[in-house]
């Protein structure tokens, strides 16, 4: 008996893989959608300096709170420049990227470790000092802590710009800070 001609109508190889692209950019737009808009986040309206330096403190507490994976996104976007001209530390940082995409950016469940739940801000914290030491052992140390430091200053100088009132606030939720998280639909 012969088939020519015929073509396949479904194969468990392409429909996993199908399934597989699907599910990654359902989680890319889900990750991406606790991440808040670039609009609010710049939005002139909202930037002034603040009356006193004790006021400085909470308006930067809040910001980075609330805009906790803008400030991520800013910082690594700095790191990644700075190291174009390094190759290996380049190298390292992209697969270093990867771990960041699915440990913290693209994650739609808490992250759990021996049962237990692992808090959001503490992912980040050890992701980015892992991502430093690993850099750092690159050898591209002036580079490296030249962009972590222009990183934080920019952080620090949006946080202490960017007014507070105007940002959602979420008294029941713990999620973000406190503040409320987008949600995807």
């Amino acid at each position: 008996m012969t088939t020519y001609g015929t073509i396949p109508t479904s194969s468990a190889g392409a429909t996993t893989n199908l399934e597989y692209l699907s599910r990654a950019k359902q989680r890319i737009k889900t990750g991406l959608g606790t991440r808040r808009p670039w609009k609010e986040m710049f939005n002139l309206r909202s930037i002034n300096l603040p009356h006193s330096i004790s006021e400085s403190f909470p308006r930067i507490k809040t910001n980075i709170g609330y805009f906790r994976m803008n400030y991520a996104i800013i910082i690594l976007l700095i790191l990644f420049l700075s190291l174009l001209w390094h190759p290996i530390s380049l190298i390292v940082f992209v697969v270093l990227m990867a771990v960041w995409l699915f440990l913290y950016f693209l994650r739609d469940e808490p992250l759990v470790v021996f049962h237990r739940v692992i808090d959001d801000r503490a992912v980040l914290i050890v992701l980015a000092v892992v991502t430093i030491v690993l850099l750092l052992l690159t050898g591209a140390t002036v580079n490296i802590l030249v962009a972590v430091l222009v990183g934080f200053v920019v952080v620090v100088v949006h946080g202490v710009l960017r007014r507070t009132d105007d940002l959602c606030l979420d008294e029941d939720g713990d999620e973000a800070g406190g503040y409320l998280v987008a949600s995807s639909s």
